[in-house]
């Protein structure tokens, strides 16, 4: 079968259409034909090489969610998942390929009225945003940044916090056009990449929540946009790890009684991940919920994927179709 690998770290143009056995389901897996591979952040971050320290060496093949139909079971499996259609979680890597085995626990039936590519724009990100918001203990009528809001994870976390009853809800974009799409899902404020106000309206003074999908250099300074007691909460690495003395900055926060933690959604329970991606897929097959699809490119053009995302062209999420 067809499959992309990381030939090499670095340039998008270390990825490559490589050939690879056919994988058959273990026990406790589903086998699944694939027809829409999520491109996400983390996907380029290793491909960077910025992760080899990690485990990830050159032949790694990307890809953490995958949309298709279940074609056969391992042992233990129940036969009536074949020939249904599921959203699954392939782990860290391998979803960049015609086939996958994934555990059963990790897959989701997906609605009917929902197709494959809205399935991988919203099964990772919008459980990512759910849980990072309940990590930050967010609660109805406080007031909400999103810091990288055009990405998918920043899309689905602004529109549950709209959902969810936020007073404000603010995003950081590079651009006037994405500013005004996500107006249109329920941002109240766009701010600029450096959390200043671009719009004629002015944005809170602060914030009760931060939800930042970016990290890299410029994290310490959205700590100052946090009102007292306020929490911030990191959930993607975009721009790299913060700078060495973020801890220093952390000191300055005492006297605010500010927090700030990471989350992975690994730590959370399959069966709870589970669950809201249930209600969440339900929720977009009745129009509750967008999913945001940038573009859905052959799964070939992966390294034309990765390109735009390292200029940052991409709007929600590039899928990948074998």
């Amino acid at each position: 079968m067809k499959a992309i690998a990381i030939q090499r770290y670095g340039a998008p143009d270390g990825l490559a259409v490589v050939d690879l056995p056919a994988p058959g389901p273990a026990a406790g897996q589903v086998l699944i034909a694939v027809r829409a591979a999520g491109v996400g952040g983390v996907d380029a971050v290793i491909r960077s090489g910025a992760l080899a320290a990690y485990g990830f060496a050159e032949g790694f093949v990307p890809g953490g969610e995958v949309a298709g139909t279940v074609t056969a079971v391992g042992e233990g499996v129940d036969a009536s998942w074949i020939g249904r259609r599921v959203w699954a979680f392939t782990g860290t890597g391998g979803g960049y390929v015609e086939q996958v085995a994934a555990p059963v626990r990790e897959i989701v039936p997906l609605p009917a009225d929902l197709s494959d590519a809205d399935a991988v724009a919203l099964g990772s990100s919008g459980a990512v945003a759910h849980f990072a918001l309940a990590h930050a203990h967010f609660a109805p009528g406080e007031r909400v940044l999103v810091r990288g809001a055009a990405g998918s994870i920043g899309i689905m976390t602004v529109q549950l916090a709209v959902r969810a009853g936020a007073a404000a809800v603010a995003v950081t974009t590079s651009s006037a056009e994405r500013g005004d799409r996500l107006r249109s899902l329920g941002a109240t404020h766009v701010l600029d990449r450096s959390g200043a106000s671009t719009g004629a309206q002015d944005a809170p003074a602060d914030y009760d929540v931060v939800v930042d999908v970016v990290a890299g250099p410029g994290l310490p300074s959205f700590l100052d946009l946090l009102a007292p007691n306020g929490r911030m909460v990191a959930v993607g690495i975009v721009a790299g790890q913060p700078p060495a003395d973020f801890g220093t900055k952390l000191m300055d926060a005492f006297r605010k009684s500010l927090s700030f933690a990471t989350f992975s959604a690994d730590t959370v329970a399959a069966a709870d991940l589970r669950a809201v991606r249930v209600e969440q897929f339900a929720a977009a097959a009745r129009g509750e919920l967008a999913a945001v699809v940038h573009k859905v490119l052959p799964l070939e053009e992966a390294a034309l994927a990765h390109r735009k995302m390292d200029a940052g062209e991409v709007f929600g999420r590039i899928v990948l179709t074998p």
